[in-house]
């Protein structure tokens, strides 16, 4: 009965501003923590500062993993709003602890992974309201709003800790979080129509209906959606490791100050936003779905070999604009292995791709870690080298970026792949209704998951689709 009564609570129509704005508010709390987490994991652990953060990420990533999927399975059963109070919930919970007690925040985030699966029923949640044609537009926005999140939140909270303490920043990423989870119970609406759904919580079911491996034994069979879920391992694996240590890694081997990586971060960030909203719409239209992808991993090839070659500020710089333009490729993604799945099973399928990304996330980090290793790159500090080297006082490498290179390796491998997936044309055959009801509902079943009258049309489309 609780969850019946969190889905009537709500104003208006399920709308894309509903998910940027959840998204928004969960990642900007996050980010704001971006400086204090470092200082309270190198407090917390200092002499394995890098392995247990390692650690850390790599049980959540492997948690995520293993609940996505079912997650995201199980909201195509009882509906989203239920399932994203859920996981924006759990996500934030660990926030309040970092100054209340380090080792129960970082024990919480670690097994936090198991419901720290938003994005899978986010993505879910906009394939309920938009159509075929307005979903990449719409993953596009979503994902360009994460990206915004981090543009500005580490920087306010750097300055924030900087000038009145840690205490104070984790105080306001926690009120930011409390409003986000208020705003998911009290705002949100749920966007999976009645007849996908049970009629409630209490209602009696069989487990043929509720078995949310169903519907992942089904998706797995689906050899499109496999050659999707091979091309995202390949090409998330490096870009996870890459965040790990990137900014360690411009600061101590290309001597960059804490105010160019600041700038850097920005620039990306910003470059990234409009790939993802204007760029991505002009390519979807001009090029395609599968064509989108295919040049989003060439960018990210690119990006990659220049990251692991470049020895210079510059190319740093330059491929800092080529790495945002590869920002295109998860929107992109998202939307293909929308459109090839059905409607009742795009939970399911969202829940894969970002369990696989959970995975990355937590392989990705210590697969950079330990080839900085293998090739004597060391990254010890918290913060850019006081002095950096000036030239000709060290040897510098042929190959100042081991792992990057190792990464423009992998994503060769997604290449290959994704040239294997089928160019989606024309829409699959829809099965909405099969799960619970059978008998169609006024407007026809091919309408089962769009929106019913000119009403719900979203504002936030209308531009980017002419």
């Amino acid at each position: 009965m609780l969850f019946k009564h969190i889905r009537q609570r709500s104003v208006g129509r399920a709308r894309v501003s509903h998910a940027v704005a959840v998204i928004f508010l969960e990642f900007f709390s996050w980010g704001l923590l971006t400086t204090p987490m470092l200082t309270v994991l190198h407090e917390t652990f200092p002499q394995h500062t890098f392995l247990m953060n390692g650690l850390i990420q790599g049980v959540k990533g492997l948690l995520s993993f293993m609940s996505a999927p079912l997650i995201g399975a199980l909201s195509d059963i009882w509906g989203r709003k239920s399932f994203l109070l859920l996981t924006v919930f759990f996500t934030c919970a660990p926030i309040p602890l970092m100054r209340i007690s380090p080792w129960w925040f970082f024990a919480l985030m670690s097994v936090s992974g198991l419901f720290s699966v938003t994005f899978s029923v986010i993505f879910a949640y906009v394939a309920d309201i938009t159509e075929e044609h307005e979903r990449s537009t719409a993953y596009g926005l979503v994902s360009a709003t994460f990206a915004a999140s981090l543009v500005t939140s580490p920087a306010i909270g750097a300055f924030l800790s900087a000038q009145y303490g840690d205490s104070l920043v984790v105080l306001l990423a926690t009120i930011i979080a409390v409003a986000d989870i208020l705003f998911v119970l009290l705002v949100v609406p749920e966007s999976l129509p009645d007849k996908m759904r049970l009629s409630s919580w209490g209602f009696p079911i069989s487990w043929a209906q509720a078995d949310p491996f169903a519907s992942l034994r089904k998706v797995g069979k689906d050899s499109t959606v496999l050659l999707i879920c091979v091309t995202v391992f390949l090409s998330y694996l490096p870009e996870a490791g890459q965040y790990s240590s990137f900014f360690l890694y411009l600061g101590q081997v290309i001597n960059f100050s804490s105010e160019a990586i600041a700038a850097y971060i920005a620039m990306v960030g910003i470059l990234s936003i409009i790939a993802q909203t204007l760029l991505l719409s002009i390519l979807m239209k001009r090029i395609g779905n599968k064509s989108t992808v295919l040049l989003g991993l060439g960018f990210q090839l690119f990006q990659l070999a220049w990251y692991g070659f470049g020895s210079e500020p510059w190319m740093m710089w330059a491929a800092g604009t080529v790495a945002a333009m590869s920002s295109i490729t998860f929107p992109a993604v998202s939307a293909l292995v929308s459109h090839c799945t059905d409607h009742d099973q795009q939970g399911a399928v969202q829940g894969m791709i970002t369990g696989i990304r959970g995975l990355c996330n937590g392989l990705g980090p210590a697969l950079f870690g330990f080839i900085f290793f293998l090739f004597n790159v060391e990254l010890k500090e918290m913060s850019p080298v006081p002095n950096p080297i000036t030239p000709g006082t060290e040897e510098k490498s042929v190959i100042p970026g081991p792992p990057f290179l190792f990464g423009a390796c992998t994503v060769v491998l997604a290449l290959l792949v994704a040239v294997f997936i089928p160019a989606q044309h024309t829409p699959v055959v829809k099965t909405c209704g099969a799960r619970v009801m059978t008998e169609p509902v006024s407007g026809g079943p091919e309408n089962a998951s769009v929106p019913a009258s000119d009403e719900d049309n979203e504002p936030l489309l209308q531009d980017s689709s002419l």
